[in-house]
């Protein structure tokens, strides 16, 4: 899935189009949100650690992809673009881990 962000957003008018349907912020904070839920659930440990691995994940997956933008003329990359990637997966992993905690299923 991270692959597919990075590779349609380096596409000529891509994110031109996507802005039809939704603003920057929406579709960042939609898609590392997904992006959080997927390395959270995917991971092993405490809910904490899942916490750290997901958001720290997410804030280098962030860093990545405005930095290959920042290599394409017609993109940015925009530290205001990474802080919004960082605050959905600060957001998700939170509501996770009080989730995780509150309806743990006996093992």
């Amino acid at each position: 899935m991270f692959a597919l962000i990075v590779i349609i957003g380096s596409i000529p008018g891509a994110r031109a189009d996507a802005a039809e349907v939704a603003s920057g912020v929406v579709l960042h904070s939609c898609a590392y949100a997904v992006l959080t839920f997927l390395v959270f659930t995917g991971s092993s440990g405490t809910p904490a650690q899942r916490t750290s691995k997901a958001v720290l994940t997410i804030a280098a997956m962030g860093a990545f992809d405005e930095m290959v933008q920042s290599f394409l003329p017609y993109r940015h990359g925009a530290v205001g673009d990474w802080m919004v990637d960082c605050t959905s997966a600060i957001v998700t992993s939170t509501l996770l881990w009080t989730l995780w905690t509150t309806r743990k299923v006996p093992t």
